[in-house]
């Protein structure tokens, strides 16, 4: 990163920061064991997720345009305020509270849904016009692979230091060496996640408050080509004209539809990764060890993405996502005791590499007076897959499940999901078929 301490310097280096702080979540490694210690059944859980889903996909879009229209900015604070009220929430729950900590729970979900789509595009859009005001956008790959870089390490410590103040055997014992006698039990040691996760919270508010809007400029045709809609005078036709660039524009409307087909299925089987961990027969202690190595994974992709975007065109990158991607369903599929858990590093790859294309692509290709909107669209895109997906998914758990059983509805539904992924990837090939040389041809950054 460059040395400087240009306002564009001081933005890049706070979107790094903050982008680590606000993803490195501690609860991570025990997520779904979190809220069912809590008191809530896996049928909860499951609405708790719809939920979140649900709040991301109303918030996505009106977030984009109000930051483009009243600044980035002011959505990158909202979304930090509302980490920390998600946090706050989370650890008032009562314990086994029934109703009262059900609604505790929704409240967080949704709160935390609302952060994930204020933030969606508008703290790229402040830095990515930041580079731009001084003629640096070409810098972007760089700060991309910067925060895939650090938001891996920070990840991998999130998942160790969660996952173990998660387990009251391991924390007893920390607590013996400083020679205190031991008390602790899972009802007080599965809120320490939540504790580490409020610190983080606060600390990415003290840095977004440091954040400098940028004057924004145009800095593609993208936008300005279709009819001049930078001249809209509402938030409705600035969503409208956002809206109609994408369907007419090739590489937009591909790079999202794509990114949305591959991101859905592996974001799917991230949810239920310690169901499948428990299938396979691994220990429960070896999860945020698990964690932590997929974390570790963007060190590795981010210069190998950066490579790719700059030398393959749009087509030749997505093919190689989704084979890769289509080989680590495979083998979740079969299932292999132990050694199954290898094929979760193609799907951890793919993960990295897709976020890093999807955000360089559109970012280069759209103006920026409605780059938060279109990202924004991106986002909603993105999770009204996984909720469908979701969805699709809890009919075929049912339509398995077995009593006697209890494991088998899912180890039926994840043999589903290549045959998924096969099926909607053949469809979208044909949908856009008649584009392909435009999407072939289209040169690297």
């Amino acid at each position: 990163m460059s040395s400087s301490s240009t306002p564009a310097d001081r933005n890049w280096r706070r979107f790094v920061l903050f982008r680590v702080l606000f993803n490195s979540r501690f609860y991570y490694p025990v997520l779904a064991i979190l809220f069912l210690d809590l008191g809530l059944s896996p049928a909860q859980y499951t609405v708790l997720n719809f939920a979140w889903a649900v709040a991301i996909v109303c918030t996505d879009v009106p977030a984009g345009v109000l930051a483009d229209r009243l600044g980035r900015k002011p959505l990158v604070v909202g979304a930090t305020v509302c980490m920390v009220g998600e946090m706050v929430l989370l650890i008032l729950a009562p314990w086994h509270g029934g109703l009262i900590l059900f609604l505790f729970c929704l409240a967080n979900r949704v709160l935390s849904g609302v952060a994930e789509g204020m933030a969606s595009g508008a703290d790229e859009a402040l830095v990515f016009d930041s580079l731009a005001e001084r003629n640096r956008s070409d810098e972007w790959p760089l700060v991309l692979e910067q925060v895939m870089r650090w938001q891996s390490a920070g990840l991998v410590v999130a998942m160790l230091i969660g996952g173990a103040s998660y387990d009251p055997v391991f924390m007893n014992r920390l607590v013996s060496v400083f020679g205190f006698a031991p008390h602790l039990d899972q009802r007080i040691t599965l809120r320490f996640p939540i504790y580490l996760n409020l610190a983080a919270a606060l600390l990415a508010l003290v840095v977004v408050l440091g954040f400098r809007e940028p004057q924004r400029q145009k800095t593609s045709v993208g936008l300005t080509e279709a009819g001049r809609p930078e001249t809209a005078r509402n938030a409705w036709s600035h969503l409208l004209s956002a809206a109609r660039w994408i369907v007419g524009s090739p590489l937009a409307l591909f790079v999202m539809i794509g990114g949305l087909l591959l991101d859905s299925v592996i974001r799917l089987y991230m949810t239920f990764s310690s169901s499948y961990f428990r299938l396979i027969s691994l220990p429960e202690a070896s999860y945020g060890l698990i964690g932590a190595g997929l974390a570790g994974l963007g060190f590795v992709i981010s210069p190998v993405a950066r490579r790719m975007v700059r030398t393959r065109s749009l087509v030749e990158n997505y093919l190689i996502l989704a084979l890769v991607t289509l080989v680590g369903l495979a083998g979740v599929a079969l299932q292999i005791p132990l050694w199954g858990v290898i094929f979760i590093v193609p799907l951890g790859m793919a993960m990295f590499a897709l976020g890093f294309m999807v955000s360089y692509y559109l970012n280069a290709a759209v103006d920026s007076h409605h780059r938060a909107t279109v990202l924004s669209f991106k986002g909603l895109a993105f999770n009204l897959g996984y909720g469908f997906i979701g969805l699709l998914f809890a009919l075929a758990l049912k339509a398995f499940q077995d009593g006697r059983r209890p494991d088998h509805a899912l180890a039926e539904g994840f043999r589903l999901l290549p045959l998924w992924l096969l099926l909607t990837l053949a469809l979208l090939a044909l949908g856009f078929w008649r584009k392909r040389k435009l999407l072939v041809a289209q040169p690297p950054g």
